[in-house]
């Protein structure tokens, strides 16, 4: 254990050796990236997606043993009993840093099948990272808005069809579809902006979430609504990696989405968008309450 060096250190110890192995790994990946693209036989792509997803475990199994020799954090996994790597899951959570990110793949990783994110368009040039992702299938959305729309009235309903085709490669391997619902990390700025009715919650976002139950409605139909409270607050990435983040409680509560919302027309079904939107409300409203009774019970113990 080294938990003992100080903070500045123990930060960048685990940035260099988390680009370290994110280099050392990065030529395997593509090297099946590469025979997945020019071999268009089903079961090759099968047998590639598979070795990039074990892969993508290994990066994070890295990164997370690597968290446990440098850092000494207090874990509160609440409900994570009975989840299953042969299941397909739906996953949100609030957002209020980058260090959401890693919290989740130390609680979920050999729990779940890999969490697949759906990212913006532009992020495919990040370097590594963005091919990484496009090698393990994550997609790449582009999203039209209303004026867009208005202005060129063929591309309606062409978002869902892309979170179609996107989904496509989900179908024959169990998968785990990632969401922050709020769309952005939670600050008091935004949370003011917003007037927000939720006491610790920016609005969510039913739109995104609405087209991959569109579009994935066959197979998914579990979701897992996780809570993550930071009881000393503060929890940057960079306080992450520095091993400052010293508690940290995860609440995970499973899901059966409703029926009717598995492989709804989102867009174009409005008596069906505003109830969903009001299932999607209330789920957040119920999330602000346990965010509160988390609170409340470390206060009150």
């Amino acid at each position: 254990m080294l938990t003992f060096l100080p903070a500045p250190v123990k930060g960048t110890l685990a940035a260099v050796l988390i680009l370290l192995n994110t280099l050392w790994l990065f030529p395997i990946l593509m090297v099946f990236a590469v025979l997945k693209l020019i071999i268009p036989l089903a079961g090759v792509r099968r047998f590639c997606t598979l070795v990039l997803n074990r892969i993508a475990y290994l990066w994070i199994g890295f990164n997370n043993c690597l968290l446990d020799l440098l850092h000494s954090i207090r874990w509160d996994v609440r409900g994570a009993e009975g989840l299953d790597r042969k299941h397909w899951y739906f996953v949100t959570c609030n957002h209020q840093t980058w260090a959401d990110i890693p919290a989740i793949q130390y609680v979920l990783n050999g729990r779940i099948p890999l969490l697949k994110f759906f990212l913006k368009k532009e992020l495919i040039w990040i370097p590594f990272l963005g091919v990484a992702w496009w090698a393990l299938d994550f997609p790449f959305m582009r999203r039209h808005t209303k004026e867009q729309i208005a202005k060129r009235p063929e591309l309606r309903g062409s978002d869902l069809e892309t979170t179609r085709r996107a989904c496509e490669k989900f179908r024959t391997i169990p998968v785990t579809v990632f969401n922050f619902m709020e769309g952005t990390r939670f600050t008091p700025e935004k949370h003011a902006a917003q007037n927000s009715p939720y006491r610790h919650l920016l609005r969510p976002r039913a739109g995104g979430t609405a087209f991959v139950l569109g579009a994935m409605g066959d197979t998914l139909h579990t979701m897992l609504d996780i809570t993550i409270v930071y009881p000393q607050g503060n929890a940057t990435f960079w306080r992450y990696l520095c091993g400052q983040v010293r508690h940290i409680i995860v609440d995970i509560k499973t899901l059966e989405i409703p029926r009717q919302y598995l492989g709804m027309d989102y867009a174009n079904e409005s008596e069906l968008q505003k109830e969903f939107q009001a299932w999607i409300s209330e789920l957040w409203a119920e999330k602000d309450a346990r965010i509160d009774r988390i609170q409340d019970s470390r206060i009150d113990s």
